[in-house]
């Protein structure tokens, strides 16, 4: 194609056309424009709409010669955008016009150059280059680390005796209802431990490793009696004597279990090293101590049992009997006697007159809610006291004590000794360490001085951060409650932590609780409507 007067030209990938006013040619519009530079193979570059429709207006107004770049040679363009916590690379294509095209494997290693060396994804990169699209493409990903974790160890056999107390968000121990003891035999299979795994290192796509915390990796406790390790694999555990499987703290231990008819005069006393199962009675003033469950099947008339774990009683608890867990209690029912547990008491029928006493929960009417009684004596949790029934027309005044702890309040008082002690000799030393720096310290003695002042200060910070734990404890007691789901008939005398009231009258189904911002025992009944008690 030849118009007269105007040519198309080319310097260091720049288009020009040149050209010059001519009297027998037609007048130029960018049409003919276009229509010249695809003749002159330049179609494919990178074209000026706007210079195009002012050289046109040249070719028809100028008189003067001129020139007028209209367009460029462009090579392919690829921009690598890195994010800013290096786990994601995009990519955006320039396409080539009328320039220089890049090859798929100038494209990796333009990735490389721009700092892209790991998790290049191929596949994605060849669909991006191979499509028309100019949008960034995702091409490149890093791996997160993966922690490892920690040792776990598998129970293999089904619900072993768990002592450890449980509490949930109310601060309450879960308790269930246990039956006798359960049983394993020699050779048993008890636990797998399965170690800790060293975890998954990570990358960025700059190849920056992300390490992995390595799981915490802990043994078998050393001490699990009745137990072994199976010669061919040390991650098993097994039962070695026949016994009552426990679990504790990374492994099963098990107990030895003596079982006896009856606890009474012919028997004598018992004190045993593991859990005590008794298929009767224990008869008045016999004495049965384990360091174990004890399960009596029968009654307890005027005996005595210290358990370290828990206490079972299929029967009743009667005529002064004296019963102490460090764990749970349950009994049938309990008239007259003394009751302790570690976490809850559990009665499924009634208490009378009776002194019980939980470090967490006391339920009465486990098994039939709604016949459950408490009447008279002294029942005193740290969290909740539920009964169905509470107190008799016809009896004494029943006592209810929450939100107390005494074990915990000793412990408190004693910790608020030892802080005021241990507040005293960090002041002492500091004293010296002052008096000893006056004097130039002659005998270099500010070294230790300063060694044992910064223990004291270790000490007494360790000890306040005790007594804040401990107040936490303390204040849980607060929430503490007594639930009656039938009634309250009778005298009542309700203390919760220092806060007391009397009930002389009654009252239905409803809960009641301290109001922690006034302090006055209020009372909720079932449709949620307060009343202030006293």
């Amino acid at each position: 194609m030849v118009l007269p007067g105007i040519s198309i030209t080319e310097a260091d990938g720049q288009i020009f056309m040149r050209g010059q006013r001519n009297g027998d040619r037609a007048a130029v519009d960018a049409d003919v424009i276009h229509a010249l530079l695809k003749a002159s193979g330049y179609e494919s570059c990178a074209i000026d709409g706007v210079a195009i429709a002012t050289a046109a207006e040249y070719c028809n107004t100028k008189q003067e010669p001129f020139l007028v770049q209209i367009g460029d040679r462009k090579d392919a363009r690829v921009d690598v955008v890195i994010a800013e916590d290096e786990m994601s690379a995009e990519v955006t294509f320039a396409r080539a016009q009328g320039g220089k095209e890049v090859s798929f494997a100038e494209i990796i290693e333009l990735l490389k150059a721009a700092g892209v060396l790991f998790g290049i994804d191929e596949a994605a990169l060849l669909e991006a280059y191979q499509s028309e699209s100019s949008c960034p493409v995702p091409i490149a990903h890093g791996t997160v680390q993966q922690d490892g974790t920690d040792s776990v160890f598998e129970e293999l056999i089904p619900h072993p005796a768990d002592r450890s107390p449980k509490l949930d968000e109310n601060g309450l121990i879960d308790y269930r209802e246990h039956g006798s003891i359960d049983v394993v035999t020699a050779g048993t299979v008890l636990m797998r431990r399965h170690p800790a795994t060293p975890g998954l290192e990570g990358h960025t796509v700059r190849g920056r490793p992300l390490p992995a915390r390595p799981g915490r990796d802990e043994p078998f406790a050393p001490q699990l009696p009745g137990t072994q390790h199976p010669a061919n694999d040390p991650s098993l555990l097994e039962a070695a004597v026949t016994g009552q499987p426990v679990r504790v703290d990374n492994g099963v231990m098990v107990e030895q279990v003596l079982q006896v008819a009856e606890v009474n005069m012919a028997t004598g006393n018992i004190h045993f090293d593991g859990s005590v199962e008794v298929k009767g009675d224990v008869l008045q003033g016999m004495k049965v101590q384990a360091s174990g469950d004890i399960v009596v099947s029968g009654m307890v008339d005027g005996g005595i049992l210290e358990a370290g774990g828990d206490i079972r009683i299929a029967g009743g608890v009667i005529a002064n009997a004296r019963v102490r867990a460090e764990g749970a209690v349950s009994a049938r029912f309990a008239q007259g006697v003394q009751i302790h547990a570690g976490t809850v008491l559990a009665l499924s029928d009634m208490a009378m007159e009776c002194d019980l006493r939980s470090l967490n929960q006391i339920v009465i009417g486990v098994k039939n809610p709604g016949h459950g009684r408490l009447v008279g004596g002294t029942a005193t949790a740290m969290m909740l006291v539920r009964v169905p029934v509470l107190g008799s027309a016809n009896g004494s005044v029943t006592t209810v004590v929450v939100g107390t702890n005494a074990e915990l309040s000793a412990r408190y008082a004693d910790l608020q000794k030892r802080i005021e002690q241990e507040k005293v000799n960090e002041e002492a030393l500091e004293k010296l360490m002052k008096q000893v720096t006056a004097m130039k310290d002659p005998k270099g003695l500010l070294p230790r001085i300063k060694a044992s002042r910064q223990h004291a200060v270790q000490v007494w910070g360790q000890s306040l951060a005790e007594k804040n734990e401990m107040e936490q404890q303390i204040a849980i007691g607060l929430t503490a409650k007594i639930s009656v789901s039938a009634a309250v008939e009778g005298a009542a005398d309700f203390v919760f932590s220092s806060h007391g009231t009397r009930l002389r009258r009654e009252f239905s189904s409803g809960t009641f609780s301290l109001d922690p911002t006034d302090h006055v025992v209020v009372f909720a009944d079932g449709f949620g409507k307060t009343t202030t008690i006293g």
